[in-house]
């Protein structure tokens, strides 16, 4: 019995021995798989942010360009102006004012899509199975077209003489064309209208897995409609709400097509004043610090979701 307690102990070592050795084995070939895309995310995104923040603290060209002496004017042209005549230092009130105008409208814009995308996701998600890709089919048909080409046709109804204004003239509700376009207004519409699918897609994707008998046992319960949104829905699509934000904010913030047609190149946002610097301006470090300047809000809006929904998370838990 000794002996066969011994043997049977160096079996159950070696075993063991062989699944972690296998485990090791698996890990590896798993980071060699993954090493091609790895390298290639390196070099193809970390890669252009190193480029641009070594820009950012050089001198500008004469023409565009960089001359290789460390400069610090970049970033100070971000925040502050000196006046050519005495120079006193004063806020960039312009790009303070793009900053404002780039994040409100972003944030406008991630309200309106939710607002209008959450009763979409929710129909979808109430029909039948043959049906819901019927509809998810119809939601992701602007993805078949060219950010450009969406963008002009909501031009087209927007303009003066567009779709909106021929209406509204014909049903005699205004004597003249509102004046839409070229205004923060029309830069709002546009991007509800490119981005709508990026947050209905998410939201679909949560309101899929509910269980819908909560909803009814909700009811059972006397809960008013508010409340049942309120407490039960809201709560267990909170995921699918935190991602369609994020997939709307963050292009928004950064929107350069949507804005420069729409807003006429009267209302810029951040990604217009970064093409502007590297264009016209021939400013290339202030283009550089502006685009650090946006990744930094950016990653800072992701951290405020992320840490909002892990609180949830953990309220919810607890």
């Amino acid at each position: 019995m000794g002996k066969s307690a011994v043997a049977a102990d160096k079996d159950a070592t070696s075993g063991a021995l062989a699944g972690e050795e296998a485990r090791r084995r698996d890990i590896q070939n798993r980071w060699l798989l993954a090493t091609p895309a790895l390298v290639i995310i390196l070099f193809a995104a970390l890669g252009p942010l190193l480029i641009m923040l070594v820009y950012s603290f050089l001198q500008k060209g004469l023409y565009g360009g960089v001359i290789w002496n460390f400069s610090g004017q970049g970033w100070f042209d971000v925040f502050l102006s000196k006046d050519i005549f005495d120079d006193t230092i004063s806020f960039a009130d312009a790009h303070m004012l793009i900053f404002w105008r780039s994040i409100k409208l972003s944030l406008i814009t991630t309200i309106a899509t939710l607002l209008l995308g959450f009763p979409t996701a929710y129909f979808i998600a109430t029909r039948s199975p043959k049906w819901r890709g019927v509809f998810l089919f119809l939601v992701t048909i602007p993805f078949w077209t060219n950010l450009l080409i969406r963008t002009f046709a909501i031009q087209e109804v927007i303009k003066n003489e567009g779709l909106l204004n021929i209406v509204l003239l014909k049903l005699g509700l205004i004597s003249s064309p509102i004046q839409i376009m070229f205004t923060d207004t029309a830069i709002l519409l546009g991007m509800a209208y490119v981005y709508l699918p990026l947050m209905v897609l998410p939201l679909y994707a949560s309101m899929e897995r509910l269980d819908f008998r909560l909803v009814e046992a909700g009811y059972d319960l006397y809960a008013t409609r508010l409340q049942v949104l309120r407490r039960i829905i809201i709560p267990l699509v909170k995921p699918g709400i935190i991602a369609g934000s994020i997939l709307v904010f963050v292009p928004s913030l950064g929107a350069y097509v949507t804005p420069r047609i729409l807003g006429g190149g009267k209302k810029m946002m951040l990604g217009n004043l970064i093409e502007l610097q590297f264009g016209q301006g021939r400013n290339w470090p202030l283009g550089a610090a502006l685009s650090i300047t946006l990744l930094v809000i950016v990653m800072v809006a992701l951290l405020f979701y992320v840490r909002n929904a892990s609180k949830s998370g953990v309220k919810s838990h607890g």
